[in-house]
């Protein structure tokens, strides 16, 4: 047996998110189990560093698997290369794996993640894009930097984030740390980059409403402490769009 780690690469805008549903096979993981099932001749099941809602795109996500080598001997010092190769031959073209290499036995995708970075990306311009807007969230009202840089502050750190969380029904802890939040505008679109240990469903997406309903004026800014400490979803901004949404990195 052979476990083997794979960094992918994904533009989420047609699947319905990375996790395996029981009622459609349009997601991440089911196009790459499906295609590495047939490649290698047996099921395969994938361990996804996280889940990416519909929608949302990756740059570079974690995924790890267990192989049976045996049926495979004429590959086994080349296994990864060769299934990188056949895979990318079979996926649909807006997923591609980018690495392919064999892990320890113990290593797992998700269990063994310690920081995660997305970054959501925001058009702000005078004129929306065209090519890239299946890609960025629109916002025809220009966002007041300053008050987003100073929302986002509230959420550095550990904190209780429940409120923040679009699992209503969620049973774990959701104490996350967040140990950075980036802020910059380059040509009217804004880059906004969290790093934290970890987030909830809906999470990032959920702070960045927040932290543009603040810029925007549409609530105060001092209210944001009251909102985390309510822990109640209701008492948050509503959920930001998934198309502005990539998970940048994975730190293991």
């Amino acid at each position: 047996m052979k476990n083997i780690k794979m960094v992918i690469q994904y533009d989420g805008t047609r699947y319905n998110g990375w996790q395996r549903l029981g009622d459609t096979d349009n997601t991440i993981q089911e196009k790459l189990e499906t295609t590495l099932s047939r490649i290698l001749n047996q099921p395969i099941e994938i361990n996804g560093s996280g889940r990416t809602d519909a929608g949302v795109h990756a740059l570079a996500q974690v995924a790890n698997f267990i192989v049976d080598e045996q049926y495979f001997d004429r590959y086994i010092s080349g296994l990864p290369g060769y299934i990188k190769a056949e895979a990318n031959k079979y996926l649909p073209q807006d997923i591609r794996i980018l690495e392919c290499l064999t892990a320890s036995d113990r290593f797992h995708a998700r269990l063994n993640a310690k920081k995660k970075t997305y970054e959501y990306r925001i058009d702000n311009g005078e004129v929306a894009r065209v090519f890239d807007r299946k890609y960025l969230t629109r916002i025809e009202e220009p966002i007041d930097m300053d008050k987003l840089k100073k929302a986002s502050e509230y959420f550095i750190g550990t904190h209780d984030f429940k409120a923040f969380c679009g699992n209503k029904h969620y049973k774990k802890s959701t104490e996350r740390t967040i140990y950075s939040i980036d802020i910059r505008k380059e040509d009217g679109i804004i880059y906004i980059r969290f790093t934290g240990s970890g987030f909830l469903r809906n999470m990032v997406r959920i702070l960045v409403g927040t932290m543009v309903d603040a810029a925007l004026g549409k609530m105060d800014i001092r209210n944001i402490p009251d909102i985390m400490a309510s822990k109640d979803r209701a008492n948050a901004a509503p959920t930001a769009p998934p198309e502005g949404l990539f998970l940048i990195n994975v730190e293991y």
